[in-house]
C-alpha cells in the first residue's frame, strides 16, 4: 500500500484542513496527558472497603472474620468464620459443642440457622470514605442496628445505634491479611 488509507493520512487529511500543525499537537498532547491519569484510575479504583475484616474478641461471640462485598448498589457483609464456631459444653440450652446457629433471631423460623455464613451488613451507601444507611445485625442478641462506618487506613470503625448515632456503641474492625 502506498499509504492512502493509513490511519496518519487520515487524520491529516480530515485535521489538516481544519487544524494548524501546532493545534494538533496540542490536542495529540491533551489526549495523551488525559489517557495517562484516566488508565490507571480505571486499573486501580480498588474499593477500599471490600474484604476481609476481623472483629474485635469480645465476651459473648469471640472474634469473627466479616467479609464485605459489593450489593447491588451497595455493601453488604456476611461472617466467614469464628474464633468459637461450636457452642460450649456447658451451654444453658443445651446446645454444647454443636455448630452456632442464630438462635436469639426474633423470628422463630430463622433461629436454626448456621450463624457461619450469616448476613450482618446490609445496604450501605458509599461517600467518600464513609458508608451510611445501612444496618447491623448482632446475632449475639438478635437485633438490628442502625449503622454507619469509616475507614481510617487498614481500620474500620463500625458504630451501631438506635435512632441516632449518639445512642449507640462502636467498634473497631482490622483488615484481615490476603
Amino acid at each position: 500500500m502506498n499509504g492512502e488509507y493509513g490511519i496518519h493520512n487520515f487524520s491529516h487529511r480530515i485535521m489538516g484542513s481544519m487544524l494548524s500543525r501546532e493545534n494538533q499537537m496540542r490536542i495529540m498532547m491533551l489526549l495523551i496527558v488525559t489517557m495517562a491519569f484516566v488508565v490507571p484510575l480505571q486499573a486501580g479504583d480498588v474499593d477500599p472497603l471490600l474484604g476481609l475484616w476481623a472483629t474485635p474478641p469480645d465476651d459473648e461471640g469471640g472474634q469473627a472474620h466479616v467479609e464485605i462485598t459489593r450489593k447491588g448498589d451497595g455493601y453488604s457483609g456476611r461472617l466467614v468464620w469464628l474464633a468459637e464456631p461450636v457452642y460450649d459444653s456447658d451451654d444453658e440450652q443445651g446446645m454444647g459443642g454443636k455448630a452456632k446457629v442464630d438462635r436469639e433471631n426474633p423470628d422463630p423460623a430463622l433461629r436454626s440457622r448456621p450463624t457461619h455464613g450469616l448476613v450482618i451488613l446490609e445496604g450501605f451507601v458509599r461517600s467518600g470514605n464513609k458508608w451510611t444507611g445501612g444496618t447491623i445485625y448482632d446475632p449475639n442478641n438478635g437485633k438490628t442496628y442502625r449503622c454507619k462506618m469509616r475507614l481510617k487506613g487498614e481500620r474500620l470503625k463500625v458504630r451501631g445505634y438506635i435512632g441516632v448515632s449518639l445512642f449507640g456503641r462502636s467498634t473497631v474492625w482490622t483488615r484481615v491479611g490476603e
